[in-house]
């Protein structure tokens, strides 16, 4: 057992709210982001912040947000409502600027904080897993399969967890090429969403 695990959540979230383990890495600085309550009943499991999202501290503030809660069929208060919807991504910190787009999320966070931290949501009932880094932690069986393949799987871990791609418009070519997940998975989803809230 974790020696966190004797914290209280808000102690806990204040600890991670601090986190500086890979302040040596992030040339532009650490500011973890992420959205937790106990009475969350969806938790979005995606990637980690981007540089906008590093700039406000406000998690999915950016055009991937836009068209997550888009998916979701919610409006902005509903999404920021901690008690309603978590935001857990794999890692808390903006990780930098790669060649083609930003880098992945920095290992130590998932490491450091995770399992502690979704063990203070018990009454999550539908987890997002949104890209390749969430799927392979939270679906770790599948972490040789493709994210195309994953995604059309869907059905296979429904109605618990539903694998997604990332809403990022960089996934606009994904997103037309893959026609079905406008037709079958996005109503689904926008269903269940509703059941939940």
């Amino acid at each position: 057992m974790s020696d966190l695990a004797n914290l209280s959540t808000q102690a806990l979230l204040q600890r991670v709210r601090k986190c500086d383990i890979c302040a040596d890495q992030l040339d532009h600085g650490v500011r973890p982001v992420l959205q937790v309550g106990k009475n969350a009943r969806i938790l979005i499991a995606g990637q980690a912040p981007g540089s906008k999202v590093h700039r406000t501290g406000i998690p999915f503030d950016d055009p991937s947000g836009e068209r997550l809660r888009d998916w979701l069929g919610v409006t902005k208060e509903v999404f920021y409502d901690p008690q309603q919807i978590a935001i857990l991504p794999m890692g808390f910190c903006y990780p930098g600027k790669g060649r083609s787009g930003d880098l992945a999320p920095r290992a130590e966070c998932a490491d450091q904080w995770r399992t502690d931290v979704l063990a203070r949501m018990p009454n999550i009932q539908l987890t997002l897993i949104i890209g390749q880094y969430a799927m392979k932690w939270h679906l770790p069986t599948l972490k040789n399969q493709t994210l195309t393949s994953i995604v059309e799987g869907w059905r296979d871990h429904w109605p618990e967890n539903m694998p997604l791609p990332h809403p990022s418009p960089r996934n606009n070519r994904w997103l037309s090429r893959n026609p079905w997940f406008d037709k079958e998975v996005l109503p689904a989803l926008k269903t269940r969403v509703k059941e939940l809230l």
